[in-house]
């Protein structure tokens, strides 16, 4: 049976316990509240804490505390000021890196609530004044591609529950800001990236003429449910004629339930008589509708959306983009809950689309208040890998409550700024 964590004195430490300061994470020089001790010197710096007494986990140690009558007092510092330690001076600017973060966060949540209420008014013009409604999804997609063309690399975000809008609103900007991402990563022409955004945004505006009793059903559907529910790309057909939709998108609403085996519907079309762009964006719909299911319960994390497309319905999908996808978005994709190589456990928050091996994480710390939960950013955090992917079910009720997994998973991008902008 797994030990629970005990104290000990300070001189009982060693190389190889693990410990859980419980402190403020501001008021010592480690990265973490919880790590393993690695070296004399941390040893040392622990001990100078001037704690009475420090938890440590006997189930992530390597080595058991000393005995009392063995332990090692380590001298105390001087008294006169010291410099600023190496440690320290990385812990401020890891901290001045979590602040950014936070900052670019709520930047993209500010945007995403920004798009989710022009796309609103988009569809309150649908049928009143369709070419209103055309011409703002026109200005929605050209402001978005001007953020992703301005610099090379893009960082997908996990947005918060609070900011998610109606269903069909999220989805929608959902799929337009993943298959943005995913055109420009595979070079399409900036030309077609704004039809394809138009297209995103309007590929199940057919659905608005189906009855809700069906539409926002939770339920499995019935046969003939299900076979209405298909008759959506049919319906947004005629709405894009009324919209003035150019060629490229209106493909987009007709063909993004095609699959490249020609099992898809409505006309079975296979391989190459699928658009270019509509392929792109079976790709993302899916991973969405995946992720983001009618019924909550039926709905499978981003990690196990990815894996199921990959193993079990890579022949739906056009080869080269469905790599892309997953190279962008990473193995461990935003929304993701992971245990990293050194147990601790956490939730993945945001990815670069040129580095998607190495994600930014938040970490579960009891020690650290949940608003001021700790960021990892993989890239400068080295030493430290993703070791598994686990399912919200699995974690405690404590973790889960400080983690949040999100109920719905929505993304935004923003565009980190670098030396070397992408051209359009």
């Amino acid at each position: 049976m797994p030990s629970k964590p005990v104290y000990i004195a300070p001189e009982q430490l060693q190389i190889g316990i693990f410990v859980l300061l419980e402190m403020n994470w501001l008021d010592h020089d480690f990265a973490r509240n919880s790590f393993k001790i690695k070296s004399a010197e941390q040893l040392a710096q622990l001990q100078r804490l001037g704690l009475q007494r420090i938890q440590v986990d006997p189930n992530r140690s390597d080595a058991r505390p000393l005995p009392a009558s063995a332990a090692i007092v380590i001298p105390a510092p001087p008294a006169e000021p010291q410099e600023d330690t190496p440690a320290m001076l990385a812990k401020r600017e890891r901290v001045a890196r979590i602040l950014e973060q936070r900052a670019t966060v709520a930047q993209c949540e500010t945007q995403f609530i920004k798009a989710a209420a022009a796309l609103k008014d988009i569809n309150t013009n649908l049928f009143p004044r369709p070419l209103a409604a055309h011409q703002g999804a026109e200005q929605l997609v050209q402001q978005m591609l001007d953020s992703i063309l301005t610099n090379k690399d893009i960082a997908i975000h996990l947005m918060n529950d609070k900011v998610a809008g109606e269903e069909m609103y999220f989805h929608s900007l959902n799929v337009t800001v993943l298959a943005m991402m995913l055109a420009r990563e595979l070079d399409v022409a900036p030309a077609d990236i704004k039809q394809l955004g138009v297209g995103c945004l309007f590929h199940d505006i057919g659905k608005l003429d189906i009855p809700d009793r069906v539409r926002l059903k939770t339920e499995p559907h019935t046969r003939a449910e299900r076979n209405l529910m298909q008759q959506h790309t049919q319906y947004g057909l005629t709405t894009a004629g009324k919209l003035g939709l150019s060629r490229a998108a209106t493909d987009i609403i007709g063909q993004h339930h095609e699959h490249a085996d020609g099992s898809g519907y409505p006309l079975q079309l296979k391989g190459e008589k699928i658009s270019t762009l509509a392929r792109i964006v079976a790709i993302v719909n899916t991973y969405d509708n995946l992720c983001n299911q009618p019924n909550l319960l039926d709905s499978v994390t981003p990690y196990e959306a990815l894996s199921q497309m990959f193993a079990q319905q890579r022949q739906h999908f056009d080869a080269a983009p469905l790599n892309m996808f997953i190279r962008c978005m990473g193995v461990y994709p935003p929304g993701t809950i992971v245990r990293l190589s050194d147990d601790t456990l956490g939730m993945v928050v945001s990815v670069n689309s040129s580095k998607s091996l190495r994600p930014s994480i938040l970490i579960y710390d009891k020690a650290v208040p949940k608003a001021e939960a700790i960021i990892i950013d993989l890239m400068t955090e080295t030493d430290i890998t993703v070791a598994a992917s686990l399912k919200p079910a699995q974690l405690s009720r404590e973790v889960h409550e400080y983690l949040s997994p999100r109920k719905r998973t929505t993304y935004y991008f923003d565009s980190p700024k670098n030396e070397n902008p992408r051209k359009a």
